[in-house]
């Protein structure tokens, strides 16, 4: 199986948040998730970003792969490393 950690889109019409979340790759976007590590609002000023790290990190241990906006949000909170 492979786990992807990726957004899931919540929040009403034209009002979008995000949870961050961990599963199969498979799945459709707001389908079931293995585990909820997170949340993001884009719609604040500044942009609401929270994700449990340890949860991310140990997910990311055991092969889990980032969608390329969950890995930019990561590295901009500092979980990941920077590639600079």
């Amino acid at each position: 199986m492979a786990v992807r950690i990726r957004l899931s889109r919540v929040g009403a019409t034209k009002q979008p948040a995000y949870r961050v979340v961990v599963m199969d790759s498979r799945s459709a976007r707001d389908g079931r998730a293995i585990e909820i590590i997170g949340h993001y609002n884009p719609r604040t000023d500044p942009v609401e970003f929270h994700v449990d790290a340890e949860k991310a990190a140990r997910w990311l241990s055991q092969g889990a792969t980032p969608s390329e906006t969950v890995e930019r949000l990561l590295r901009h909170a500092g979980i990941l490393p920077s590639t600079r």
